[in-house]
């Protein structure tokens, strides 16, 4: 029976494979590499060419054991790793010379994506530019901000109608017809790499939409690819313990359809069905789309939703070890093939869940190269309302650190809601009540609290426990309409430290030009009923052709990122392999930031979260000079004085 609780979770198979001993698992792992790479080199060379297939066959000899370790946990079938090797050899074959290049540059240098230039740009094709083809006209655009890597929100085809904003794919091989062709999104992965740019696409790997090939065929009985039960017994006590996504529109994790008599795993919505990643023919398919969308310039996957993969009776299903296991084995399956890519996670879960998405867990094995660091954000946003960092520092203290080889995505702002992860072990360190708070910033950040600067609005509020998430653009959040001149000190104080934190910040998409709200959503009634579109507008135009105006708000907001970045890929310091320390300082109004590569100049970040002065002691900073600033620097009487919403970088001269 299922109590309140739901039921206790059973080993797995995979569970009592996971119990072999490693080195057990790693001997097996040469052994089987031993027979497969005679004939492997055979094959290769003939299909390669003895230059190719020696780099290729180097690549296995390197990555095999973190393809065969997790595949036999996972699947149990010993003949599973080769077989995905030469799949992985297939796609090489197929992968165009200009890329080939490109793999053989990332090989020498594999941490790329850590170098101070990098700098991310996110947008919505439509909404940025129209069309692929019209992204050209946008590329000056972004080298100007100093961007070397363009996110595109999702853009493959999706189901016609409620998609999810792009999240329901209807065909991983076809870009969106409303945006262009895949020839055109390989033309602009070849036009973004002449200009030193990296392209990034999202990869929906959880669901598909009801319409995509693999769940006609699913339904016509072609294949096992998904998940459905006769009865609501299972479903019942899987939602027992598995809290809701959209829990007023789409309550519950599963979905009667009639053409296949059962009820359907939809995590998300009722037209996405999750994927059954117990078969290995659905690793294998996913693994397919990945290696063809790296093979038309694809540098960089965000990987969506990958939390939710792993299915476990009597847990929340989410952060399963088999989540873990499918990303170690598609990124040593991917490095065979198309070593240039990297994957980004899009997991929005708490610190102590992120940091094994970045391989820090006990098995050290590598997942995905970046992930977004969805705890500075939403600290960054909890301070600004309280004008208090206190809860910034013992939260960002008390994470984990990260492997070398990996790297936070920091972002002020990107295209979905902010939910306020802020735990109530952290709050309570600081003498605050976690729900409290989070209330707090809800009403705060819906501009019903009293004194509120921003304007934003609730998503998703449930009445019963408090509980919402929040849409508004950045701009409006900082409070440009209710006091300009501070939200434009607001809005350029977050992103200063999302430049200087550590790691490769993201840029949203009209940011840069202090865009607020767009309410025009409303009128659409395809998208009336989700208010995250008011912070997705389209680019303004009008705004845009003053962006060099520095009298202007869009020119002295875009003006700030320009400096912000240029400094930055100057400053070897925030390479993004130095650890970032949170100090802790003397006065709670201050977010203050130290690092320290091993083999140059270290670098401190200061950040004054409050309406009114504050000020650090100036041994901080003892051989440093500042590099930039919002406002003069002012040292005196053995103190650093800053300014309300003032920040600072300082580095070794």
């Amino acid at each position: 029976m299922i109590d309140a609780r739901g039921p206790t979770p059973s080993p797995t198979d995979a569970d009592l494979r996971r119990r072999v001993p490693e080195a057990q698992r790693r001997a097996e792992a040469a052994r089987c590499l031993h027979e497969l790479l005679p004939a492997l080199r055979v094959e290769a060379e003939d299909a390669l060419g003895r230059a190719e297939a020696v780099a290729f066959c180097a690549r296995v000899e390197r990555w095999f054991a973190d393809l065969h370790l997790p595949l036999t946990v996972l699947y149990g079938d010993p003949a599973l790793p080769a077989r995905i090797v030469r799949q992985a050899l297939a796609a090489a074959v197929g992968r165009p010379a200009a890329l080939r290049e490109l793999d053989r540059r990332r090989e020498i240098d594999p941490q790329w994506y850590q170098d101070p230039r990098m700098v991310g740009y996110v947008a919505y094709v439509d909404r940025f530019a129209g069309t692929i083809r019209g992204l050209h006209t946008r590329l000056d655009h972004l080298a100007e901000l100093g961007v070397t890597y363009l996110h595109l929100m999702p853009l493959l085809r999706p189901r016609e109608g409620e998609n999810d904003g792009g999240y329901a794919v209807a065909d991983y091989t076809q870009v969106d017809p409303r945006l262009g062709t895949m020839a055109d999104l390989e033309d602009l992965a070849a036009a973004l790499r002449e200009r030193g740019m990296s392209l990034c696409v999202d990869l929906v790997l959880n669901h598909t939409a009801r319409e995509h090939p693999w769940a006609r065929e699913w339904v016509a009985g072609g294949n096992s690819f998904y998940t459905a039960f006769p009865d609501r017994t299972m479903p019942a006590a899987y939602e027992a313990t598995i809290p809701d996504v959209f829990p007023d529109r789409a309550p519950g994790c599963f979905t009667w359809v009639d053409e296949v008599q059962g009820w359907v795993w939809t995590t998300f919505w009722d037209y996405q069905w999750d994927l059954d990643y117990t078969r290995p023919e659905v690793f294998a398919a996913m693994l397919g789309t990945l290696l063809q969308l790296a093979d038309r310039g694809v540098e960089i996957v965000r990987m969506d939703a990958v939390p939710f993969l792993g299915k476990r009776l009597g847990t929340n299903c989410l952060n399963q070890p088999e989540v873990h296991d499918i990303l170690q084995a598609l990124r040593a399956a991917v490095r065979l093939a198309a070593p240039a890519t990297v994957f980004k996670a899009e997991a929005i879960v708490s610190p102590e869940d992120l940091v094994p998405y970045l391989g820090g867990h006990p098995r050290q094995r590598p997942e995905c190269e970046l992930a977004y660091h969805n705890q500075l954000m939403v600290l960054l946003w909890s301070s600004l309302a309280t004008g208090d960092a206190r809860l910034a520092v013992q939260a960002l203290r008390r994470m984990e650190p990260i492997p070398l080889g990996s790297s936070w995505a920091t972002y002020v702002r990107c295209h979905d809601d902010i939910g306020w992860a802020v735990s109530d072990t952290d709050a309570a360190a600081v003498g605050w009540s976690g729900p409290a708070h989070r209330r707090f910033l809800t009403d705060f950040y819906c501009g019903r609290f009293p004194g509120s600067f921003a304007r934003g609005a609730a998503f998703q509020e449930n009445p019963e426990t408090g509980d919402a998430r929040i849409s508004g653009s950045a701009a409006s959040l900082c409070g440009i309409e209710t006091d300009e001149p501070a939200g434009v000190r607001r809005l350029v104080l977050l992103h200063a430290v999302t430049c200087g934190f550590g790691g490769v910040p993201l840029l949203y998409m009209g940011d840069e030009l202090a865009q607020r709200n767009d309410h025009s959503y409303r009128d659409d009634p395809a998208l009336a009923d989700d208010n995250r579109w008011m912070h997705r507008p389209r680019l303004d135009e009008t705004a845009f052709g003053r962006r060099h105006d520095p009298s202007t708000v869009e020119g002295e907001v875009f003006g700030w990122f320009r400096r912000l970045t240029a400094t930055r890929a100057a400053l070897p310091a925030l390479h993004a392999a130095a650890p970032t320390e949170v100090l802790r300082v003397d006065d709670p109004h201050v977010l203050a930031w130290r690092r320290r590569p091993p083999h140059t100049g270290a670098f401190v970040g200061l950040a004054n979260v409050a309406e009114h002065p504050a000020s650090v002691d100036s041994a901080l900073l003892t051989g440093l000079e500042p590099v930039l600033a919002s406002d003069p620097v002012e040292v005196r009487d053995g103190r650093v004085h800053l300014p309300p919403l003032a920040w600072a970088w300082w580095a070794e001269p």
